[in-house]
C-alpha cells in the first residue's frame, strides 16, 4: 500500500452529548457547522469568531447511541461550554468534553480494502500506546490523536518506512507501510511493558551490554505482536461488559457531495496572516466565514461564503440535524468535499446533493432495499465506561474482524505483510469512533458473520479460551 499522511492545521476537542439533550444542544451544533452571524468587528463581545473557523476538521455525528461533536478546540471552548452551564446541573455533568486537546491525520492509501487499511493504519499506533480514534470517509481516512502525543506519532511512522515529504514536517509519504514490524519497533513494543525484555534496550547489538545480554530471547513474531494487542483489547472490552449491538431496520450509505460544485473546501483564498484559510475565513470543508472589509487582517476579495457552498447540500445537513436523524455522520476536512454516512431512509433529504454508490435508495424513501449490495450496517460498541484515552480499540476490533472474516470466507488470512490482515471481504468494513462509541460498519451481507465473531470473544465464549 502507498499512504500519504498528513497533518492538519488545528487542535480538536471531542464532545459526548447524551441523546435526551440533543434538541437543548442543537444550536450550538448548528453554530459550528454554519458561518458566524456577527460581523468581524463584534470580536469585543467575546463570543467565537470567524477566526476560530479556519480549522482543519470538523465531524458531527448523531447515532443511536449518543450525539458526538469533533470540533475546533476554540469552538467547545466559546460555543459549547456556555451552552453546557446553562443547563440544570445535573443534565450538564452527563455531557462530556474531552480534556485533552486531539489532532487530526488525513491519511489517503491505495492497494488496500478497506477493511484492511484500518488495522494496518492503526496497529503500529495502538503498539506504542498511543489512543486514537478513526474515521472513515468517502474518499479519506481520518486519525484523531493527542496533541501531546504528535511527537510518538511521527515517531512510530518513521519506524514504518514513513518519511517526511516537504520542509514543515506536516506530511509524511510511505510506498510500504506494511511492512513487516521493525527489530526496533518490537524492542518498543517490550519497552511498554508487554513483554519481558529489558526496558529501554534499543538494540541487541548493543557494545555496552555483557555478552549475555547480547544473545537476548528471540523476539516475538509480528503476528504473535498484534493477536497479543487484539487479545488486550477484547479482554478490556469483556471486563467493562460492551456487549455488541446493530439496530433494527437501519441501514447506512456513505457519500460525498457533488464532486464538481463549488464548496469551500475546493476554493482557497490565502488571507494576509497566512494561515490558508478558505474562502477568506472558511475552514474544515464547509464551516466558514464571508470575506470582510479592509483593514481587519482578512482576505478582502472573493465571494461570500453563500456565493462559494453549495446551498442545497448544506441546507440538506441542516434539515436532517434538526429533525435529530436516527444515524447522520457528517464530516467537513481540510482540502476534501464534504462527506457524509447517512441512515438510508434520510437520503430523499438530499435529493440529489449527493453522489456515491446510492442506487435507487435516493428515491424510495428508506422502503425495499434495493439489490445493489451497497446498504451498510452499523455494529455499535458503546464504550461510554472507558476513558477518552483508551488505547488499541480501533486496531484489536477491525484487525481481529478482518482476519476472522476472511477466515470464514475461506481467504486463508492472507493480507496486508507482516500484520496477519486479511483482504477481499474487508472491502466493506470501515470504522466510526464517536466520543463514546465505535461503530463498526460492514456489508449487510457481512453483518451475521461478524457479530457471530465478535459476541463470543466480548462473552469471554470464544472457543479455546
Amino acid at each position: 500500500m502507498s499512504a500519504q499522511v498528513s497533518f492538519l492545521d488545528g487542535t480538536l476537542s471531542l464532545i459526548h452529548i447524551p441523546l435526551d439533550l440533543y434538541p437543548s444542544l442543537l444550536q450550538p451544533i448548528l453554530k459550528v457547522l454554519l458561518p458566524p452571524s456577527q460581523n468581524p468587528s463584534q470580536c469585543a463581545t467575546g463570543e467565537y469568531t470567524i477566526t476560530d473557523h479556519n480549522n482543519g476538521f470538523l465531524n458531527i455525528s448523531v447515532t443511536p447511541v449518543e450525539c458526538s461533536i469533533v470540533c475546533n478546540s476554540v469552538w467547545a471552548s466559546s460555543v459549547f461550554e456556555p451552552a453546557i452551564k446553562r443547563l440544570p446541573k445535573d443534565q450538564a455533568k452527563t455531557v462530556a468534553i474531552s480534556r485533552d486537546t486531539y489532532i487530526a491525520l488525513s491519511v489517503y492509501g491505495t492497494d488496500m480494502d478497506a477493511g484492511s487499511r484500518v488495522a494496518e493504519l492503526t496497529s503500529p499506533l495502538a503498539l506504542a500506546n498511543i489512543p486514537i480514534f478513526f474515521i472513515t470517509t468517502y474518499y479519506s481516512d481520518f486519525i484523531l490523536v493527542p496533541t501531546k502525543d504528535r511527537a510518538a506519532v511521527v515517531k512510530t511512522l518513521l519506524f514504518r518506512n514513513f518519511v517526511f515529504s516537504d520542509d514543515d514536517h506536516a506530511q509524511l509519504v510511505s510506498t510500504n507501510p506494511s511492512s513487516p514490524i521493525s527489530t526496533s519497533t518490537r524492542h518498543q513494543y517490550f519497552d511498554l511493558g508487554f513483554g519481558h525484555a529489558r526496558a529501554g534496550r534499543t538494540s541487541p547489538d548493543d557494545p555496552n551490554l555483557s555478552p549475555a545480554d547480547q544473545n537476548p530471547p528471540s523476539l516475538p513474531s509480528t503476528a504473535d505482536i498484534v493477536n497479543d494487542l487484539q487479545q488486550r483489547t477484547f479482554d478490556l472490552l469483556k471486563r467493562r461488559h460492551v456487549t455488541p449491538r446493530i439496530e433494527p431496520g437501519l441501514t447506512l450509505v456513505q457519500c460525498s457531495g457533488i464532486r464538481g460544485a463549488v464548496t469551500p473546501s475546493s476554493h482557497v483564498v490565502r488571507s494576509r496572516r497566512g494561515s490558508g484559510a478558505i474562502n477568506g475565513g472558511t475552514g474544515a470543508g464547509g464551516a466558514a466565514g464571508g470575506s470582510s472589509g479592509a483593514g481587519d487582517g482578512y482576505a478582502t476579495a472573493g465571494p461570500s461564503w453563500v456565493d462559494t457552498v453549495d446551498t442545497k447540500l448544506y441546507t440538506s445537513i441542516v434539515a436532517a440535524l434538526v429533525a435529530q436523524p436516527r444515524f447522520l455522520s457528517v464530516t467537513l476536512a481540510q482540502e476534501d468535499p464534504p462527506s457524509l454516512l447517512v441512515d438510508r431512509a434520510l437520503l430523499r433529504v438530499f435529493g440529489d446533493a449527493l453522489v456515491g454508490p446510492l442506487g435507487e435508495a435516493r428515491w424510495d424513501g428508506g422502503g425495499e432495499e434495493d439489490d445493489n449490495g451497497e446498504a451498510l450496517v452499523p455494529i455499535f460498541l458503546d464504550l461510554a465506561d472507558l476513558p477518552f484515552e483508551a488505547t488499541g480499540i480501533v486496531s484489536g476490533v477491525a484487525g481481529r474482524l478482518v482476519k476472522e472474516l476472511n477466515a470464514a470466507a475461506g481467504a486463508g488470512g492472507k493480507g496486508g505483510a507482516g500484520l496477519g490482515v486479511g483482504v477481499g471481504v474487508g472491502a466493506d468494513l470501515s470504522y466510526l469512533s464517536t466520543a463514546r462509541a465505535g461503530a463498526v460498519i460492514l456489508g449487510r451481507q457481512q453483518v451475521g458473520v461478524a457479530l457471530g465473531v465478535l459476541r463470543p470473544l466480548l462473552s469471554g465464549e470464544e472457543e479455546g479460551s
